[in-house]
């Protein structure tokens, strides 16, 4: 067996090039990044607040709201801030007897129960979030990942 320099234990390799021209234009284009998504996250919430309290006359008129306000923050990976727990969370209309519009709802997750808080006639208060990872992408994070492209590797079968 041929022993390169690729098999040396990690802690002998170098990690990330933090203190490298490349390192360091990484991170600055990693702030830029973070800086635009806030301005994004902020401009977003700021709009919406205009239609929070609003509500119109039917169940299929407030889903298509709601809606609507979700595909906009998916595309930008946000959620709305749960305001009785704190969770990241989906807005959706149910039908309620008693609510002609239907009731507007949070839809989350806590420990690993669906949950559904809120219930008003009305958009909710409105405070956005990250939209958070989903399990098996966290999960698939943890593991090793494959060697670098530029390394051979033999595979015994």
């Amino acid at each position: 067996m041929h022993v390169g320099k690729s098999e040396q234990p990690a802690a002998s390799q170098p990690s990330a090039p933090e203190n490298s021209e490349t390192g360091q234009m990484l991170k600055s284009l990693q702030w830029e990044l973070n800086r635009i998504q806030r301005t994004v996250r902020l401009t977003l919430q700021s709009k919406l607040q205009g239609l929070v309290g609003k509500s119109l006359s039917s169940l299929n008129e407030n889903r298509e709201l709601a809606n609507s306000i979700q595909k906009m923050l998916d595309t930008h990976s946000l959620r709305i801030r749960c305001p009785q727990c704190g969770h990241a969370s989906i807005l959706r209309v149910s039908p309620r007897k008693g609510m002609p519009g239907g009731a507007f709802v949070l839809d989350h997750t806590i420990e690993g129960k669906r949950t559904f808080h809120g219930g008003s006639s009305s958009v909710p208060p409105i405070q956005l979030t990250a939209k958070p990872e989903r399990k098996a992408t966290a999960t698939a994070k943890t593991r090793p990942q494959p060697a670098d492209a530029g390394e051979l590797q033999s595979k015994v079968g």
